[in-house]
């Protein structure tokens, strides 16, 4: 059974970096598409970032580019998401999710009924 599990949030102040981890179990993430999405308070869950672990190719949110940093670890089947410049509006709940596929459009990536698995979570709080 696969098994993607969360890590790395926590509370920091504007202006400071997080790195937020996801491992997977039962499964390699080859031939397959990372997303991160995240869910604020009182709000629908939004897409962040996302990697081909075939391609290398990546995709951003407007809101995060030029901030956030996806990237992976072969070894050790784990995806990192690199948050800069945080801002009290990056306070949410971070998901990573997976989709069995080689490749997804920017379009594709970005919606979250396409990803097959799902971790549980991890709260990231950013304070003025």
């Amino acid at each position: 059974q696969v098994q993607l599990v969360e890590s790395g949030g926590g509370l920091v102040q504007a202006g400071g970096s997080l790195r937020l981890s996801c491992a997977a179990s039962g499964h390699t993430f080859s031939r397959s598409v990372l997303g991160w999405f995240r869910q604020a308070p009182g709000k629908e869950r939004e897409f962040v970032s996302a990697i081909s672990w075939t391609y290398g190719t990546t995709y951003y949110a407007d809101s995060v580019k030029g901030r956030f940093t996806i990237s992976n670890n072969y070894a050790k089947n784990t995806v990192y998401l690199q948050m800069n410049s945080l801002k009290p509006e990056d306070t949410a709940v971070y998901y990573c999710a997976a989709r069995v596929i080689n490749y997804m459009t920017s379009v594709e990536a970005g919606r979250e009924g396409l990803y097959d698995y799902w971790g549980q979570g991890t709260q990231v709080t950013v304070s003025t």
